[in-house]
């Protein structure tokens, strides 16, 4: 049996939503991209965290290539922290080892051969694509009282650093890549690892987003 949600309607009246697979993965891409607060792990602090998108299908180089494999997204977080996110629908059939070994490559080589140059010309292009002035969208994004000079060298200083984040977004999340994502995460510092289940739930023409955060353990 199918799980489920009920929503309150205009009218007062309950609507039950199940909890329905995403058609693609693809799909499942495309609203985190148009909604990256999906993304969000602090919901309940005061000041909750927020996204950017940079880019979708951002390349990533290596020692010999320009762009040896392909993030599904690269995010900026209000703190100019890199957020490395790689989405996966439960009925992917590689391993988790495979997952996570992607992931790791992808984070290894993004510190060294990202320069800032190249982050900044990635989301002027996304800004571009959409008809937005990227400035524009960036202090729309930090608020007016932020330096966007100030905002693009602490993303620099983070990438340097290794300060970055890496996400492994799925409908669901086996328990064996969970424990994956708990371990690394507990290792690692300062990069941080974290799982996000977004269930989609589905019914009388309503859909309903719920992310979940999975591995973050409490230390």
């Amino acid at each position: 049996m199918k799980q489920g949600i009920f929503l309150i309607k205009a009218d007062g009246s309950l609507a039950q939503l199940k909890n329905e697979a995403y058609e693609s993965e693809d799909l499942l891409q495309r609203l985190l991209a148009e909604y990256p607060n999906l993304l969000s792990m602090d919901s309940e602090t005061e000041y909750p965290n927020r996204w950017l998108l940079v880019k979708r299908e951002m390349g990533v180089p290596d020692d010999q290539y320009i762009n040896r494999w392909s993030l599904d997204h690269l995010f900026l977080d209000i703190n100019g922290i890199p957020t490395l996110v790689e989405v996966k629908r439960s009925s992917d059939t590689r391993s988790r080892r495979e997952v996570v070994a992607q992931m790791l490559d992808y984070a290894a080589n993004a510190v060294v051969h990202w320069p800032i140059e190249r982050i900044q010309a990635e989301f002027e292009a996304t800004s571009d694509k959409s008809s937005k002035e990227p400035d524009q969208v960036l202090q729309e994004f930090l608020g007016s009282d932020v330096s966007l000079e100030i905002y693009w060298n602490n993303v620099k200083t983070n990438l340097l650093a290794g300060k970055i984040r890496m996400v492994f977004v799925a409908d669901v999340i086996p328990k064996e890549l969970r424990r994956i994502i708990e371990f690394l995460n507990e290792q690692m510092d300062p990069a941080e690892v974290i799982g996000i289940e977004i269930k989609q739930f589905v019914g009388e023409g309503i859909t309903s987003l719920v992310p979940e955060v999975v591995g973050k353990t409490m230390e």
